[in-house]
């Protein structure tokens, strides 16, 4: 196919994907997501196509910035980071060029700023050391051990089998199996290899070769190259100024001792065939059914110990995480003196002073010498709000989480992705497990220094029902994020349909049969490519039952509480108040006091009885409460601000007289708040159900109280700074007098756009 063959198709390619951004036709809708797989898949296909598709997305990115068209700016971005990512033999000016684009960005609002700094910063290190990018994902996701990059990924995967099908759960488990067996660690060596190879040589690379011999290579020899390899691009990144040059001469030294030294000089094979494809392998994917909220905090001890360390008892709580321990003396807050101040107690030696000017004398001038040595954390050590900091700018560095270092001494060098499949019910237990790994962290902080926790959901609906009536009910998180993050919606949301088909299917025995596996291909693009988190409230509501003898228990929910009115009524204790009129007309009187929420966010104090028939609070807010999206997206942007505070509809029964005699209407009452006390006034008990999950249902309720859930840690850290002085701790004080709300993250591929 002639170069201008080439461009033409992928230039209509790359329309058809801006074309699904566009447009809610359901003719194209059906395919969103596949134009955006099948655009990656020619040029994986075909390696030399990479330079070209770059180019054309430029181009689409500078015509966008041009006319003002934001909301293809991001998936753009995403797309051509992509494409580098794995792509070879892109020039300098063409990496300076993107980059510039990045950096004019950096003026624009939230999330378009975020993401042009995040691909800014890969970018700028890509540019003088080609290959950093690939390498460093595949040493991370396939846990491939080097001490100069020592960040370790995993993907968990959590199906409830009670929310998805048998038959979805072996279908992916099959696919996810099936693509990890070509995933050897030698394969992944030989990637690595090949591609820092060829993305520093260029055309005087001699590809075909270059694979021949790392084919025959024994894993001994492959492992030389490899570390090799990943020392000199290491070293050169870490470099303050890395030079592009001085990178090229060091992977050419290798090259020729791996190819011998006439490979040097191109004149080897007449006619140069096409260079063979180098894969960039799935991450390593485990694959779990979800059976309680104690196993999300399990299965990430695990990760964290090393294999050395794995015990065959299953009980976590007795192992109290002794391979953890080493790192903990670390970050120990008071280190206590062994110096007993007696001279004959000093080691040989130590009575000899060192020389003025040496480092030694110059450090004993900063030190105190016996005692204790106390240091002092800062406030949000102390009372850390989040795994990952609030919603703001978040800076990507040379590890996967570019989180750093939570405590002195102690890296997060883990970085789990946790990925749950279902729908708004699966959403519900893994908040449950959320808030309990959150609490569990107060008590050993042992997770959070060293781990970087990432959240990712795939909806996946049961297809028993049609979709206009089943899909809104349970998915109604999932339809938030898609008019949150346009890309989302036509990566994610769309996959639903695919998943279904793909169990439907029946497996195939013939191995041999090369298949795309597109479900898993897409996943893949939204645990890599989806770094910007969506934070949501989790809500604590406090119950009351009609039992005096039954304790309050309490529970979280972060998508809806529903309340609906029993048939039955308070057990008769000889005294009923209000027994005149309680009989009258349906539903039950309710005594509602609540925090209205307002725009100056001053408190405002609102109470009212009403009869009523049911009430619903919602955290997620309904589509018809949105503004209107640009004229060039369709799709209404969700503001920022709606989903942080409930959204309450109470219907309620309104009595009318006339001369029939009295009849009863019923109307939806809806306002904003902040929290909520909710009790029956008269004898009729409520039932509530927690995020639409038939196992979290409380029945012969009489008074319920909805809040803002706080940072578990916001409370338990009274004794943890004795040191600080009066300043110090009346800040304290003041912090912990309003806790930090929990929120927990799910990532997409932008946040949410304006």
């Amino acid at each position: 196919m002639e170069s201008s063959d080439v461009e033409l198709d992928l230039q209509r390619s790359v329309q058809a994907v801006l074309r699904e951004l566009s447009t809610q036709a359901p003719a194209l809708q059906s395919n969103q997501g596949m134009w955006r797989w099948s655009l990656h898949k020619k040029v994986e296909r075909d390696p030399g196509k990479s330079p070209a598709l770059v180019r054309i997305l430029l181009r689409e990115l500078e015509k966008a910035e041009s006319e003002d068209l934001r909301h293809v700016i991001i998936p753009l971005l995403h797309t051509v980071m992509y494409v580098l990512t794995k792509a070879t033999g892109i020039t300098e000016e063409l990496y300076q060029r993107i980059y510039a684009f990045c950096t004019r960005l950096l003026t624009l609002p939230t999330p378009y700023c975020t993401v042009a700094l995040d691909c800014a910063i890969r970018l700028k290190t890509e540019t003088a050391v080609p290959g950093t990018l690939y390498q460093r994902m595949v040493i991370a996701e396939q846990n491939l051990m080097n001490e100069l990059y020592p960040y370790q990924e995993r993907v968990f995967l959590f199906v409830d089998p009670e929310l998805v099908s048998a038959s979805v759960c072996s279908a992916l488990l099959l696919e996810i199996e099936a693509a990890q067996e070509q995933q050897t660690p030698e394969a992944c060596m030989r990637h690595v290899v090949s591609h820092a190879l060829q993305a520093a040589l260029g055309e005087a690379c001699h590809a075909g070769a270059l694979h021949r011999k790392l084919q025959a290579s024994p894993r001994r020899t492959l492992e030389q190259y490899f570390h090799a390899v990943v020392a000199a691009v290491e070293q050169m990144a870490s470099e303050a100024s890395p030079s592009r040059e001085g990178h090229v001469e060091r992977l050419e030294e290798i090259y020729c001792s791996l190819l011998g030294p006439a490979a040097g000089r191109r004149g080897g094979d007449p006619v140069q065939e096409r260079p063979p494809s180098i894969p960039l392998p799935s991450p390593y994917i485990t694959f779990h059914l979800w059976t309680g909220e104690e196993q999300l905090w399990k299965e990430l001890v695990l990760f964290l110990r090393p294999r050395s360390q794995l015990c065959l008892s299953a009980d976590l709580e007795v192992l109290d995480l002794q391979g953890l321990r080493p790192d903990r003396e670390l970050a120990r807050v008071s280190v206590l003196s062994t110096d007993s101040g007696i001279e004959r107690d000093l080691p040989p030696g130590a009575d000899e002073l060192p020389a003025p000017s040496s480092p030694e004398m110059e450090r004993a001038g900063l030190q105190r010498k016996g005692g204790i040595k106390k240091r002092a954390w800062p406030l949000d050590f102390l009372m850390p709000g989040g795994w990952d900091g609030p919603p703001g700018l978040h800076r990507r560095t040379g590890r996967p989480g570019g989180d750093g270092e939570v405590l002195p001494g102690v890296s997060r060098l883990h970085t789990a992705r946790v990925l749950v499949l279902g729908d708004d019910r699966m959403l519900g237990r893994l908040a449950q497990a959320y808030h309990r790994l959150r609490k569990r962290e107060t008590q050993k902080f042992c997770l959070t220094p060293r781990l970087s926790l990432q959240l990712y959901y795939i909806p996946v609906l049961a297809p028993e029902k049609p979709a206009a009536s089943r899909q809104p009910e349970l998915g109604e998180l999932a339809t938030f994020l898609g008019r949150a993050d346009p890309w989302y919606q036509s990566n994610v949301n769309t996959l639903c349909p695919a998943i279904h088909k793909l169990a439907e299917m029946p497996p195939s025995l013939d191995s041999s049969q090369t298949v795309d596996p597109f479900i898993l291909d897409v996943i893949t693009y939204y645990i890599r490519m989806g770094t910007q988190p969506i934070y949501f409230q989790i809500y604590t509501v406090k119950i009351f039952f009609s039992d005096l003898s039954q304790d309050p228990t309490e529970d979280i929910f972060l998508i809806e509480l529903k309340m609906k009115i029993q048939d039955s009524k308070f057990p008769k204790d000889g005294f009923s108040p209000r027994r005149r009129g309680v009989a009258e007309g349906p539903g039950a009187e309710l005594s509602l006091c609540y925090q209205k929420a307002l725009l100056s966010h001053r408190p405002r104090e609102v109470t009212v009885s009403l009869r009523a028939t049911g009430l619903v609070l919602k955290a997620i807010p309904a589509s018809d409460t949105e503004v209107s999206g640009s004229r060039h997206c369709p799709l209404p942007a969700a503001p920022v601000t709606d989903h942080t505070c409930l959204n309450v509809s109470v219907t309620e029964v309104v009595k009318s007289s006339n001369l029939a005699g009295k009849s009863f209407s019923t109307v939806t009452n809806t306002f904003r708040t902040n929290n909520i006390q909710i009790q029956s006034q008269d004898q009729r008990l409520l039932t509530l159900s927690l995020d639409k999950d038939d196992q979290r249902t409380f029945r012969d309720v009489v008074r319920f109280e909805v809040a803002p859930c706080p940072e578990p840690c916001a409370g338990a850290q009274k004794s943890k700074a004795p040191w600080l002085n009066l300043h110090g701790q009346q800040e304290m004080e003041a912090t912990r007098a309003t806790p930090k709300p929990l929120l927990m993250p799910i990532n997409t591929f932008s946040g949410i756009v304006q």
